[in-house]
């Protein structure tokens, strides 16, 4: 079974990029949505991961974001 929700820096391992670049995403607006249980935990689903992937996709380095 796959872990439901991953923290910080398991994201940003997933993802290959490093912890500070999602604290400043979320502090930015959130390209990458999170999950805050309580008032200080901060978590990504899976899916919410592999959906980010998916929109980084492109076909040009001239393609617009």
């Amino acid at each position: 079974m796959t872990k439901a929700l991953f923290t910080t820096k398991e994201a940003a391992e997933l993802l290959g990029v490093s912890k500070a670049f999602l604290e400043r995403d979320r502090w930015a607006g959130a390209r990458v949505p999170f999950i805050k249980v309580g008032s200080r935990a901060v978590r990504y689903r899976l899916s919410d991961l592999e959906s980010y992937i998916e929109r980084q996709i492109r076909h040009s380095t001239s393609e617009v974001a």
